[in-house]
């Protein structure tokens, strides 16, 4: 069996709170749930803050469209997300201009320094490059070619310039693995489940993952990794539930103790459609669910099913 050699310090953390932010279309979410079940599974208490663009797939490069995801591990027992971040992970100017606020003072900032062109910086509201003028001087910046790179990783696999960007959100997953001391196993077992039937872009993914992991080792910008051990936690079975998943459970329980029916009236759009799913799945405990047209008709339709005595 080979035997790892850490080439650089590791620094011990009680905790670390980690956001990703891009475009809406840039992959974050499974960015921040990929990190967020990697340390679950590293035996780190959780606590995570998944922020969706308020419009419907804002034109790209927008402060309109720009998605997140927030994780805070720890090795003690947490019950927040965290207010401010450690680490910040960018995709695009105006994910940087609208989430920096939040990183906290001497903090790493990981920006896809590719996507900093005229348009993108225009889109954000800057009138000069912060990469360059010295406003982020404050922070631990690490600009990194990631579009480049993460075309460079999946050379050769026959995909296209738009497929091979999109395998930039695994490239920053890598690259964050390394800084904080996470195993890509998880990670490599979810590509091969969600992409198997698609080698190509099975491959690219893994490719992309292990370029951004080998960066932060080799390039010497980044002089430390940084660890949290496992939380003492009481022994025993966890899941893992996100606030969606507890809002359905709630109405069903509700319902179920008031000895009503649960009706849900829905316009499907993210985030809201997780209720939707959830609650479809538990039509045992007389729970109705109507997937409306607009709005309006899920609006009117709760009204009448609890002018019809169902909880709504």
């Amino acid at each position: 069996m080979a035997t790892m050699i850490r080439s650089k310090p590791l620094v011990e953390l009680d905790a670390a709170t980690v956001r990703f932010c891009g475009d809406s279309g840039d992959g974050m979410q499974l960015a921040g749930t990929q990190l967020t079940n990697t340390s679950a599974l590293a035996g780190n208490d959780i606590a995570t803050f998944p922020d969706f663009p308020a419009e419907i797939r804002a034109p790209r490069g927008t402060k309109a469209g720009v998605s997140g995801f927030q994780i805070r591990f720890a090795s003690t027992e947490i019950f927040t997300p965290g207010d401010q971040v450690d680490a910040l992970v960018a995709m695009n100017p105006a994910a940087l201009v609208t989430n920096l606020v939040d990183l906290m003072s001497g903090g790493i900032l990981i920006v896809n320094k590719d996507a900093f062109d005229e348009k993108g910086m225009a889109q954000a509201g800057y009138n000069t490059n912060p990469l360059e003028d010295g406003s982020l001087d404050g922070y631990q910046l690490f600009a990194v070619e990631m579009t480049r790179l993460t075309r460079l990783a999946v050379e050769g696999l026959g995909l296209g310039q738009k497929e091979s960007d999109r395998c930039r959100n695994f490239y920053a997953m890598g690259l964050t693995f390394w800084l904080y001391d996470r195993s890509l196993d998880p990670t490599l077992r979810y590509i091969d489940d969600k992409f198997g039937k698609m080698p190509a872009v099975a491959e690219a993914n893994r490719r992309a993952l292990k370029a951004g992991y080998n960066y932060g080792e080799t390039t010497d910008a980044m002089a430390s990794q940084f660890s949290v051990h496992k939380a003492d936690l009481e022994p025993g079975l966890y899941r893992n539930i996100t606030g969606n998943q507890a809002v359905a459970w709630g109405l069903i329980s509700a319902a179920v103790r008031s000895n009503c029916e649960l009706f849900y009236g829905s316009y499907p759009i993210t985030p809201a459609s997780d209720i939707l799913h959830e609650l479809v799945r538990h039509k045992n405990f007389g729970v109705r669910t109507f997937q409306a047209e607009d709005e309006i008709a899920a609006v009117t339709s709760a009204i009448g099913a609890a002018f019809g005595g169902a909880m709504a």
